[in-house]
């Protein structure tokens, strides 16, 4: 296929996207089921088109998920993360852990999924989406009293990297069954690549910052340009020598977010333009990889772990995160269990086993597809009524 009609379909397919947005507000429709019923429909034998690349797909998503991580720190205040770095910080990272942990258990004598396979399972769903939850929060204009939509926004924003490194180490001990794990080695891991993502980036950032705010750029349109280039220097850099990409974005976001004095308006709309174009982007290339004829073989795999998931590891992990938390009400605790919104960093992050030939892993992608179906139209939906039936909705 030319490159001219690669790029004719993929801007038609988000021009496609775009149009139905407001349908689907309307309708009361997510836009990431939008977009990746989109790519679900052309490409996957329908119009004589077939799309089938996990390799591509996977670096699409990644690269994605990226630039809405650094998008989502931008729209990030520092008073925010003020108000919810102690709440937030807990459910990041000992929540990914726990609900990870609770998930696997469970999930081990139920299922013919080897030890490895239901731990990596469970990492890959484990974290919170931040695409979605800022999107859905957003477009219902929930505001919610004691800091519960800031912490949920943080937390979202901040627990994919403990979860994607988690996933990286169970994917290399599936691919070497007879190595053994030493627990030493994966928290140095763990530890080492938080420590460089947030430092390389933070540097970076600030470097950008001070120079920003010391010469004035004639041509406003530079800054965000400029804004880009340092966010990929800060990201990408920091990943070259061992960092958490996820973590790298989102720290550099908010850096350079909250620093910027001139120009911070238009920077933030040619970010959330490209927020935009990466989730387009995201989801429909996600849909096109998907095989509808093939889902329908683990729709009935997939209830058990959905299940599993929304109503007892999720609402255990975060019971056991708010248990220094005494002064948090009980209805923020349920309301914050009750909503683990997934969105497409789960299905990202079940291509990384995919693409590397875990055997079964594809398997492990299309249940991964439900599970994220599952919470976005039933979590998705329960939001504003569960604030309201808990009276946490400001408008309350």
């Amino acid at each position: 296929m030319s490159y001219q009609l690669i790029l004719l379909s993929i801007s038609a397919l988000i021009a496609v996207g775009i149009l139905l947005h407001h349908p689907s507000k309307t309708l009361g429709i997510p836009s990431l089921l939008i977009f990746m019923g989109v790519g679900l429909t052309i490409g996957n034998g329908e119009f004589n088109f077939i799309y089938d690349n996990l390799a591509i797909t996977s670096t699409v998503g990644t690269i994605a998920l990226n630039m809405i991580v650094f998008v989502g720190g931008i729209n990030t205040s520092t008073q925010s993360i003020r108000l919810a770095y102690k709440e937030g910080g807990v459910l990041a990272t000992f929540g990914v852990f726990f609900t990870t942990i609770i998930l696997a258990a469970l999930l081990y004598p139920l299922t013919d999924w080897g030890l490895v396979i239901c731990l990596l399972f469970a990492a890959i769903v484990s974290s919170t989406d931040a695409a979605a939850v800022f999107s859905i929060l957003e477009s219902k204009k929930l505001k919610l009293k004691e800091k519960t939509d800031t912490v949920l926004e943080f937390e979202s924003a901040t627990n994919d990297p403990v979860a994607l490194v988690m996933v990286m180490i169970l994917t290399g001990i599936a691919l070497a069954p007879d190595k053994a794990i030493s627990a030493w080695e994966i928290g140095q891991t763990l530890i080492l690549q938080i420590l460089l993502g947030i430092s390389i980036a933070f540097v970076v950032a600030k470097i950008a910052v001070i120079a920003l705010n010391r010469i004035s750029l004639e041509e406003y349109g530079l800054i965000p340009v400029f804004v880009l280039a340092c966010f990929i220097l800060a990201a990408y850099g920091s990943e070259f020598v061992g960092g958490n990409i996820l973590i790298a974005s989102y720290v550099a976001g908010v850096v350079m977010g909250n620093g910027i004095k001139r120009g911070k308006e238009v920077t933030k709309h040619f970010f959330n333009s490209l927020s935009w174009l990466a989730q387009s982007l995201m989801f429909i290339i996600l849909g096109l990889q998907i095989f509808p004829q093939t889902l329908f073989s683990v729709f009935v795999l997939s209830l058990l772990p959905a299940a599993l998931l929304m109503f007892v590891a999720r609402p255990l992990a975060v019971q056991l995160c708010y248990l220094p938390f005494r002064k948090a009400s009980w209805k923020k605790r349920l309301f914050i269990s009750s909503i683990g919104l997934k969105g497409a960093t789960p299905i990202v992050f079940s291509l990384i086993p995919a693409a590397a030939g875990v055997d079964g892993a594809i398997e492990l992608v299309h249940v991964v597809f439900f599970i994220v179906m599952f919470s976005i139209v039933l979590q998705g939906a329960a939001i504003e009524p569960l604030a309201k039936k808990l009276k946490l909705n400001n408008d309350s």
